[in-house]
């Protein structure tokens, strides 16, 4: 028997935000970033709806990029201290993922960061609070996944809390929330998604719900990345990401990822690489390395009207220059020195990465040092 894992509760559409006047309780406490979301309007927005529906509303904001365990702690605290029966991540992932380890610490105070690292290993919630996600950005899908990386800052290490009790209760995904998004933003996030669904496609679980959604989210992803990008204002393209961003989300949450987030979890950690950034770059000479293990690459490059593993890898490539960005590790000003420096201390952490797991193809210590030198150089991968 097989369990589909899902939000309890979907409003997708633009406009969708209005959904927080039909909550019922006594208390909500948002968890959001930095600036953007009260710039343009979006948290005064929430906290208007929360007052119509009677709930008495708090912030907890300055989440940081790559968010840390320490920042989780210090929110958890401050949510202590409110006693909320609503959570709300609201904006980019790193808001939302905070917001999840926060409301984990807020049950369970005295619960042990380390072992929750190993997958599925999240104490029962839903004890004193329930949440909601409302994302800022189309790429992560962390609003219907039951998955947060939160970054340990003293070993540089990312690490991906994997439990199902993190899987949100109500996810409002409204694309006119990133109308404002900044256009390196938009094509980072957007090749995240698109990374999601190709590796939820292809990873070592069967699954013909996720394979479904993944197809359907890379088909959006490619008609639509460019032209938000491009165009931000454009809702319809705006909401057409944000769904698929979603539609990765659902697709990952139930077939799981591989060694493309393996290896790009450590480049975020050790050099703030942004995380869908490094997605695309990894992602091209995966699909190179794992073609030799699965031949489902071809089903995914006939959606962008190739036949091969090696022809998707390509488009994929054509799509990351179409929306501006790079090709290469060794572009984000990271020296020779440096790099071989941590490559063994990297590719340790990447093969005992949860997601490692899932890939299709079984890799070696060596095999991921060679992806990250060939990524590094911006090279191709030859098996």
């Amino acid at each position: 028997m097989s369990k589909l894992f899902v939000a309890s509760e979907v409003f997708h559409g633009a406009g969708t935000l209005s959904e927080l006047k039909n909550l019922t309780g006594k208390k909500a406490i948002i968890v959001t970033g930095g600036q953007s979301m009260k710039k343009s309007g979006t948290l005064d927005r929430a906290i208007s709806y929360l007052t119509e529906a009677g709930l008495e509303t708090a912030v907890f904001d300055g989440v940081e990029e790559d968010p840390s365990s320490a920042t989780s702690l210090r929110g958890a605290a401050v949510i202590t201290d409110f006693q909320p029966d609503w959570i709300i991540g609201l904006g980019g992932c790193s808001a939302i993922d905070a917001a999840k380890m926060m409301w984990v610490f807020y049950e369970y105070p005295d619960a042990n960061f380390e072992a929750m690292t190993q997958p599925f290993n999240v104490p029962t919630l839903r004890q004193k609070a329930k949440f909601i996600a409302i994302p800022s950005t189309s790429g992560t899908g962390t609003e219907t996944t039951g998955l947060a990386v939160i970054t340990d800052r003293e070993k540089g290490v990312k690490y991906p809390i994997v439990s199902y009790e993190l899987t949100p209760d109500i996810a409002i995904v409204d694309g006119e929330i990133c109308a404002t998004m900044p256009a390196h933003i938009t094509s980072n996030t957007g090749l995240d998604a698109l990374t999601h669904c190709v590796e939820a496609y292809v990873s070592n679980i069967e699954n013909n719900y996720a394979d479904a959604l993944a197809k359907g989210g890379l088909e959006i992803v490619f008609e639509n990345l460019e032209e938000a990008v491009n165009n931000p204002t454009n809702i319809k393209a705006r909401q057409n990401m944000h769904d698929a961003s979603f539609m990765g989300g659902l697709a990952f949450n139930n077939a799981w990822l591989g060694i493309v987030h393996s290896l790009s979890h450590q480049v975020g950690a050790l050099y703030g690489v942004p995380h869908g950034a490094s997605n695309a770059i990894f992602l091209p000479n995966v699909i190179r390395f794992n073609q030799t293990a699965t031949t489902r690459y071809p089903d995914l490059a006939k959606l962008v009207g190739r036949d091969s593993a090696e022809g998707l890898a390509q488009e994929i490539e054509k799509l990351r220059t179409a929306v501006n960005n790079i090709g290469s590790l060794k572009a984000f000003g990271i020296s020779k020195e440096d790099w071989e420096k941590n490559l063994d201390y990297m590719a340790q952490n990447a093969l005992q990465d949860p997601c490692t797991g899932f890939n299709p193809r079984k890799p070696s210590l060596q095999d991921l040092k060679d992806l990250y030198n060939a990524c590094y150089e911006g090279v191709i991968y030859e098996n």
